[in-house]
C-alpha cells in the first residue's frame, strides 16, 4: 500500500471516530407483579342448630398386630349438592391443632351404591368436599386410621395387649353445624375376650367383642375415649367413679387394697375441695404399659392415664407419676366445666386461644400437687420435695429475663412440644408450674388477709363448686377469675394477677414460701424424691451445679443457659464419655463435683460431639446443689395446713 493512500484511509477513520455515535439503550430491569389471589373459604360456617339426623359410627378395633382400625360411617343427608365433612382438627385438651389427618388412609365416601369423587379444601386441609346426588338420602364413608406402629411415627395407641380408642382419629363430622348438635350412635368392635373402660353408656352392658353404645352429640363422643385390653381389672372408687385399669401384664394389675384405698381418698378429697361434682358418672382410664404411647389427657367425664409398669408393684419408687391421676382428675371442674371463654369452640376446625392456660392447667397443676397430698398417693414430704424442685428450676429460669409468662401459653400452638434446644432461655409451658406457684402465692395471701380463716379452698368452691351434676361449660375471663378472688377477701387481685402472669418477672412468685413458714435452700444431699425421680428417669442431675442433667449413658439432657457447663461450650447434643481420665458414671461425676470444692481445680470431662472428641475444663468449686424445701418455724405452718386432708 502507498504512503499516500495509506494516509488517506487514516484520514478517514480520524473522521469517522469524531462522529457522535447514538447512545445505545440500556435495559431497564423488569419484575414482573403478580396480582395475589384471595384465600377462599369454603368451609360453612357452624351454626347452633340441630342436625337432621343421627350419625353411625363402627369403629374396627380388632386388628391389633397391625394397628390398623377400620372405619364404617354413616352420614344423613338432605339435599343434593356439595357437602363439607371435617376431620377433626383442634382438639380440647392439645390446646392445639394436632388432629391425625395424615394417618387416614383408604378414603372412600359413595351413596346408593355410588362411589363418589371426593375433593380435599386447598386451605383448610382437614376439610373434604363432596358432591351429593339427587335422590341420596345418606352418604357412606370409609378408611382406615392406620395408627403408628412406632414412637418416631407418633403416638402409639394400638399393641396386642391394649388399645387406646380416641373417637376423634376414627370420624369425620358434616361442616355448618356446632358439634355438641350433631348426634351419633357409636359402635366399636373389639378382639374376642377383651375388657374395656370408657365413659360412654352401652346399649348392652353385659356386651362384649361387640359393643354398641348409646347415641351422644360428637362433642360428647370425642370427649369419650376408651382404654381397652387383654388384661383389665376394674375397682369401684365412689358410687359413680370407676378405675379402669389395663395392663401390658396381669402382673400389673396387682394393686393392694391399702394402694386402692388412696385413690378412693382421691374422689373423697376432690369432692368435699369443690362442693360440686361435675359429671354424672367418671372413669378413670390407666395404662400400666411401656408399649402403648403415654398420655394425659383430661375429659368431662373420664381421663386417659398413661404411666410406666411398677404403678402399683413399684410404689414406693414411682412417687411423681401419682401426681397424674389428681391433675386430670381435677380437670374436670378446671378446664372442663370452667373453661376460658377464648378457648371454648363451637367446632373442631376453629382456633382455640390460650390466653388463660394459667388457670386452666396453672390452677389444675396447683390442684393436682394438693389433692396428691391430702389423698396419701404421695406423702407430704415428696409433695415439698417436688414444691422445691418446681420452685428452683423456674426462679433460676433465664429465659423469664425476656419473655412474660402468657406468652408461654402459646407454646402448644408455637412448638408442639418438639425438643428445645436451649429451654431454659427459651421457656416451654412455663403457665403449668409457674401457674402452681402463682396459685401457691395467692392461697398464702389469702390465708395471711383472713388470718387463716379462708384459703384457696374457698376459691375453688365460689369458682368451679356451682351447679352441681352439671357437666356443661360455664366459661370465663381474666376479669372473672379476679373478682371471685375479691368475692373470697377484698385485694387488687387483678394487680397480682397482671404482675405474675403478663409482665416480665425476672424472679418467679416464691412469697409464698415464707408465708407458708418454709424457704428454698441448695443443699450437698438430694431429697428421696429427688433419688428416684433420678433411678426412674436413669439420668443424674446437675441442674444447680454444673448446670446440665445427663443420662447414664452420658448423653447431655437440656444444658442451662448461661450455666457453667454453658459457659464451657457444652450443649445438649453432646455425649460424656469420661471424667478425670476415666469412663464416665454419675457416681464419678458427683466425685469430681466434690473433689474440685477442696482442689480448687477445674472438673476436666471428656466431650464426644458429632465425630470429634475434646478436653472440657469446669472451673466450678461449689460443691453438689440440690434443692429443698427447709421449715424456719416449729409447729404446723400454713404450708403445713395446706396439704393436709380434709
Amino acid at each position: 500500500m502507498s504512503s499516500l493512500l495509506s494516509a488517506r484511509l487514516a484520514a478517514r477513520a480520524a473522521c469517522l471516530l469524531s462522529v457522535a455515535l447514538p447512545a445505545i439503550a440500556t435495559a431497564q430491569p423488569v419484575q414482573t407483579m403478580p396480582a395475589v389471589t384471595p384465600v377462599p373459604n369454603a368451609v360453612p360456617a357452624a351454626r347452633d342448630v340441630a342436625y337432621p339426623g343421627t350419625l353411625k359410627l363402627v369403629v374396627d378395633a380388632t386388628d391389633v398386630q397391625r394397628g390398623i382400625f377400620t372405619v364404617r360411617e354413616t352420614i344423613p343427608v338432605t339435599a343434593a349438592g356439595r357437602t363439607t365433612l371435617l376431620y377433626p382438627k383442634w382438639l380440647p385438651g392439645n390446646h392445639a391443632p394436632r388432629g391425625s389427618i395424615d394417618d387416614v388412609a383408604g378414603l372412600k365416601i359413595s351413596a346408593g351404591g355410588q362411589v363418589l369423587r371426593w375433593v380435599r379444601d386447598p386451605v383448610e386441609v382437614y376439610a373434604i368436599h363432596v358432591d351429593v346426588p339427587q335422590g341420596a338420602t345418606e352418604l357412606s364413608v370409609e378408611f382406615q386410621y392406620v395408627s403408628p406402629v412406632a414412637g418416631a411415627q407418633g403416638r402409639v395407641v394400638m399393641t396386642p395387649e391394649m388399645l387406646n380408642l380416641q373417637w376423634n382419629l376414627t370420624a369425620f363430622y358434616p361442616a355448618g353445624y356446632y358439634v355438641r348438635r350433631i348426634p351419633v350412635a357409636a359402635t366399636a368392635i373389639l378382639p374376642a375376650g377383651w375388657r374395656y373402660g370408657v365413659a360412654l353408656e352401652p346399649v348392652d352392658p353385659a356386651a362384649t367383642g361387640t359393643v354398641a353404645f348409646k347415641p351422644v352429640s360428637f362433642e360428647t363422643l370425642v370427649d369419650s375415649p376408651m382404654f381397652a385390653g387383654a388384661y383389665f381389672r376394674q375397682e369401684q372408687l365412689a358410687p359413680g367413679v370407676r378405675l379402669n385399669i389395663v395392663a401390658d401384664t396381669p402382673e400389673e394389675l396387682a394393686a393392694t387394697p391399702e394402694q386402692i384405698q388412696k385413690h378412693r381418698n382421691l374422689v373423697a378429697q376432690a369432692t368435699r375441695l369443690f362442693g360440686a361434682q361435675h359429671y354424672d358418672h367418671y372413669d378413670f382410664l390407666l395404662a400400666i404399659t411401656d408399649k402403648m404411647g403415654s398420655i394425659g389427657l383430661e375429659h368431662h367425664r373420664s381421663s386417659e392415664n398413661g404411666v410406666d409398669p411398677g404403678y402399683f408393684t413399684k410404689w414406693d419408687d414411682g412417687a411423681g407419676e401419682r401426681n397424674l391421676l389428681p391433675h386430670e382428675y381435677t380437670h374436670s371442674w378446671d378446664g372442663k366445666y370452667r373453661r376460658g371463654a377464648d378457648l371454648y369452640t363451637a367446632e373442631y376446625s376453629v382456633p382455640m386461644r390460650n390466653s388463660l392456660l394459667w388457670v386452666y392447667e396453672g390452677q389444675t397443676q396447683y390442684w393436682g400437687y394438693v389433692l396428691q397430698a391430702r389423698s396419701g398417693l404421695v406423702s407430704k414430704e415428696d409433695t415439698l420435695a417436688a414444691y422445691a424442685s418446681i420452685a428452683a428450676q423456674l426462679d433460676t429460669r433465664p429465659g423469664r429475663t425476656w419473655r412474660p409468662l402468657v406468652d408461654t401459653t402459646n407454646d402448644p400452638i408455637l412448638s408442639a412440644r418438639r425438643p428445645q434446644p436451649w429451654v431454659s432461655w427459651q421457656r416451654s409451658e412455663d403457665y403449668y408450674n409457674e401457674g402452681l406457684l402463682i396459685w401457691l402465692e395467692a392461697d398464702m395471701q389469702i390465708r395471711e388477709l383472713t388470718r387463716g380463716r379462708k384459703s384457696l379452698d374457698d376459691f375453688a368452691k365460689l369458682f368451679f363448686g356451682v351447679n352441681d351434676r352439671d357437666w356443661g361449660v360455664l366459661t370465663y375471663t381474666f376479669a372473672d377469675v379476679a373478682a371471685t378472688l375479691n368475692r373470697v377477701v377484698p385485694y387488687d387481685w387483678n394487680g397480682f394477677l397482671d404482675a405474675r402472669v403478663n409482665q416480665i418477672a425476672p424472679r418467679a412468685p416464691l412469697a409464698w414460701l415464707e408465708k407458708g413458714g418454709y424457704r428454698l435452700v441448695y443443699a450437698a444431699e438430694p431429697t428421696q424424691w429427688w433419688k428416684n425421680r433420678e433411678k426412674t428417669a436413669k439420668n443424674s442431675d446437675f441442674t444447680y451445679s454444673l448446670g446440665f442433667s445427663v443420662a447414664s449413658d452420658g448423653a447431655l439432657g437440656q444444658v442451662i443457659w448461661d450455666s457453667p457447663a454453658f459457659r464451657a461450650g457444652l450443649t445438649n447434643s453432646a455425649m460424656l464419655t469420661a471424667v478425670g481420665g476415666k469412663a464416665y458414671s454419675g457416681d464419678a461425676l458427683k466425685a469430681a463435683i466434690k473433689a474440685a470444692q477442696t482442689s480448687r481445680q477445674p472438673i476436666q470431662l471428656l466431650v464426644k460431639q458429632g465425630d470429634r472428641y475434646r478436653t472440657v475444663a469446669i472451673p466450678y468449686y461449689d460443691g453438689p446443689k440440690y434443692p429443698r424445701l427447709e421449715k424456719t418455724g416449729a409447729g404446723t405452718t400454713r404450708l403445713d395446713t395446706l396439704l393436709t386432708a380434709r
